[in-house]
Order: structure tokens, then sequence, then C-alpha cells
């Protein structure tokens, strides 16, 4: 078990020194030489998260931006899980095989929170939208 602790950061380039923000969070050491970190973005993720560069492994998933960045978050999230679980396995000391089951229902936990929410988000779309169109021509409904 191993977390690593991601970031994304902020660089500057062109000739008007614009500010550009990472697509994905990197270890700190990958950000040296490439930008500052932007400390309260910080993500803790598995090492198996993260590629030998030193970035978050990107998901295949054709979604919004928020959605990938939620899906991530969630894989991440249950990878940590799966982590403390084998570690647990393989320990023979019962209060580390307690605190390691403990961290892994709550890791899955705030994947699941994460995923409700996720799945809401649409659902809450709609019904905006559905206002919307129930709106008379002319404007708002009294």
């Amino acid at each position: 078990m191993s977390d690593v602790y991601l970031y994304f950061f902020v660089s500057r380039t062109g000739p008007n020194s614009t500010t550009i923000r990472s697509t994905r969070p990197a270890t700190l050491e990958a950000i040296k030489g490439r930008g500052e970190p932007v400390m309260e973005s910080q993500i803790v993720v598995d090492h198996t998260a993260v590629d030998a560069e030193g970035f978050l492994i990107a998901t295949d998933a054709d979604d919004s931006g928020v959605a990938n960045d939620i899906a991530t978050q969630i894989r991440c999230l249950e990878l940590r899980a799966a982590a403390r679980d084998s570690e647990a396995c393989l320990s023979s000391d019962g209060a580390e095989k307690y605190v390691l089951n403990l961290e892994s229902t709550l890791l899955r936990m705030q994947a699941g929170i994460l995923r409700n929410g996720r799945a809401e988000v649409p659902a809450g779309e709609l019904a905006y939208r559905r206002d919307l169109n129930a709106a008379p021509a002319g404007g708002f409904k009294a």
C-alpha cells in the first residue's frame, strides 16, 4: 500500500506569460521545472494510479472534464481501498487488520458518496431544463 500525493500545477508560457493550468495532476517531483504546484488541489491516490513520469493516469472515458475528474477520484479511492484490503489479508496483527479494514470501508464510503453525487447531477440538470421548458415564451412564470 502506497499513497501518493498529486497536485495540479500552473506554468507561464508564451510571449504574454499566459498562466496555464495542467490538465492532469502530478507529484511534486514531476512538477519540478514544469511549473508551480497548486497546493490546494492536493489529491491522494494509490501508487498504481500514477504513471512512470509521476502523472495521474488518464481515464479513457469519453466524458466531460468534471465527470472524468469525479470518475478518476472514484477509481483512486477504490484502488486505495483494495490496497488496504490486500494488506489486511497479509497482516497477522489484529489491530493492524482492524485499522486497514476500517480505512478500506471509509474509502469505499467516500467513493459511494462521489458515485451517488455524480448520478444526481444529470437528474438535477434535467429538472432544471424541464423548468425552463415549462416557462411561457414571454418570460418567467409568476
